[in-house]
């Protein structure tokens, strides 16, 4: 016997249950946003997310497995054509599900379901973290390399200092040269 999900039933039944978030699904999918109750979009939405990711799949056996849950071929198409490849990018959290308030009727909390479309913005690692990471590893090196580094550095800006000596040499010969060339 399956396992029951917790608190009572959308409806009545655990048929009239899967029908209504397939009929959720559908009108989610066709409208790309619906406003309903909080406890029928929270449980919409592993259903649409799940149909979402095999929509992503886009291979045969993924377009069967969505039909076996919706059973319009239209709002299918539209799901595998238009809403796949929008969402191509994103790994997962394909719904936005906003609260509106209250129904007057019978107080329930009303909330609005909505697809997620938007590109998505990868996020820049924080300069921090990297700040961090270096002088980490600096400790973690041989004392023996980080002289001989050092050693290195130095023989590096001598040379260089000798060769911007050298250049400030040949500079001015260079000028009176060029001076020379343009009286002529």
């Amino acid at each position: 016997m399956p396992k029951p999900t917790k608190g009572p039933r959308l409806g009545g039944g655990p048929a009239h249950e899967r029908l209504m978030l397939a009929n959720l699904a559908a009108a989610l999918f066709t409208h790309k946003s619906i406003k309903t109750t909080e406890t029928k979009a929270k449980r919409l939405r592993p259903i649409a997310e799940r149909l979402i990711t095999f929509a992503k799949r886009g291979d045969l056996h993924a377009r069967r497995r969505v039909l076996a849950t919706i059973h319009d071929k239209g709002v299918v198409h539209e799901l595998f054509t238009e809403i796949a490849p929008l969402v191509a990018e994103r790994d997962g959290g394909y719904t936005r599900i906003t609260k509106l308030g209250f129904r007057k009727g019978d107080n329930a909390s009303m909330v609005q379901i909505e697809l997620v479309l938007e590109p998505v913005t990868p996020k820049v690692k924080s300069t921090k973290s990297a700040k961090a990471a270096a002088p980490k590893a600096a400790p973690a090196a041989d004392e023996a390399p980080a002289e001989s580094a050092s050693a290195e550095t130095e023989a590096a800006e001598a040379e260089v200092v000798e060769e911007t000596t050298a250049d400030a040499e040949v500079a001015p010969e260079e000028t009176t040269a060029e001076a020379e060339a343009e009286k002529a």
